[in-house]
């Protein structure tokens, strides 16, 4: 089975081919390594550097290989950069998967697997979400992801495409090897940013806000390992292999951390005192984000191996401490 990963030189994309090579499946990364890494990407995939939203150019990927199902990772994903230049996520996310799904419609390619997030919901009205929880997105980010969708299921009533969207919460972690792990560049994700102070890379973690209704007053997040990430985009495109209809999941462990149990966990593992500083709250961060999975284990079959937070950040600190540049030299 040949898998096409669009955007599989990047975080999540490269983890998800190791897991599919590692599975026996042949693969072909397309990605324009904007914020992608040629490093990242496996020696056994077949790499093309190009940009989804060139409609020659995906044509010519799918002439050339035969392709039975895609993972669609290419977009923009930062949440603050969305808010102040906008219309590059709409270029990007939108234009980008419209000009993909016009390809598959015309060559025939009828599954698609969807990373998406959980920036759709935006404020939640309950916890933990469910996938029947209403999409009120707070940035542009999110906004862009629900759109691409409702394409993708207008796409299907019209074309008979079958797709999963998987809505994500707090990707983290790298690969147990260490041979690949998270480089964003700025980084803004919690673990990563609190990894360089024992990496002498800054000299504190600031902490926005501890006046929330959390049980130390700092925000709660649902972590969840990138490998486990992986493991349910491959369990979704089986699932649509096997025939399975159009659907959405949220994929998290269920389980929430404040901000100050992540530092102190980061403290245990690193065995440096990673000072922290307080500092307001940021606009829009909500005090509680945990996702049920109940749904992706039910129908996908899926089971998180890495859920210890422990387990998590020493798989980040493997990565960190012995590539503090990231991919760079």
């Amino acid at each position: 089975m040949s898998i096409l990963v669009l955007g599989g030189a990047g975080y999540i994309g490269s983890h998800t081919v190791y897991e599919l090579i590692d599975g026996g499946m042949d693969v072909v990364i397309v990605d324009n390594l904007e914020t992608g890494y040629a490093e990242a990407v496996h020696p056994k995939a077949k790499f093309y550097k190009g940009d989804i939203r060139s409609r020659s150019f995906i044509d010519s990927v799918f002439e050339q290989e035969k392709i039975d199902a895609v993972i669609h990772f290419a977009a923009n994903s930062l949440v603050g950069e969305s808010m102040v230049n906008p219309l590059k996520y709409y270029d990007n996310n939108l234009c980008g998967t419209k000009v993909l799904l016009e390809s598959m419609v015309a060559h025939g390619i009828d599954k698609i697997v969807f990373s998406s997030t959980a920036a759709t919901y935006g404020e939640p009205e309950s916890i933990p979400i469910l996938e029947t929880d209403n999409n009120k997105p707070t940035n542009t980010y999110g906004e862009t992801k629900l759109a691409m969708e409702k394409m993708f299921y207008w796409t299907s009533k019209a074309h008979g495409l079958r797709y999963v969207s998987l809505r994500y919460f707090n990707a983290c972690g790298a690969h147990m090897s260490g041979e690949i792990g998270e480089a964003h560049n700025p980084e803004t994700h919690l673990i990563p940013l609190i990894l360089k102070v024992p990496n002498n890379q800054r000299e504190n973690i600031t902490i926005f806000g501890d006046d929330y209704d959390t049980k130390d007053g700092t925000c709660v997040r649902d972590y969840i390992h990138v490998t486990d990430l992986a493991q349910a985009h491959i369990l979704a495109v089986k699932y649509l292999m096997d025939g399975g209809e159009s659907n959405i999941f949220n994929l998290g462990n269920g389980v929430g951390f404040t901000v100050k149990e992540v530092i102190e966990v980061a403290r245990k593992v690193t065995g440096h005192p990673i000072p922290a500083v307080m500092a307001e709250r940021r606009a829009g961060d909500p005090a509680k984000l945990i996702a049920s999975s109940a749904k992706a284990v039910e129908i996908l079959g899926w089971k998180p191996q890495y859920a210890d937070l422990e387990t998590i950040i020493a798989s980040a600190w493997k990565w960190h401490s012995t590539h503090p540049n990231g991919y760079k030299k």
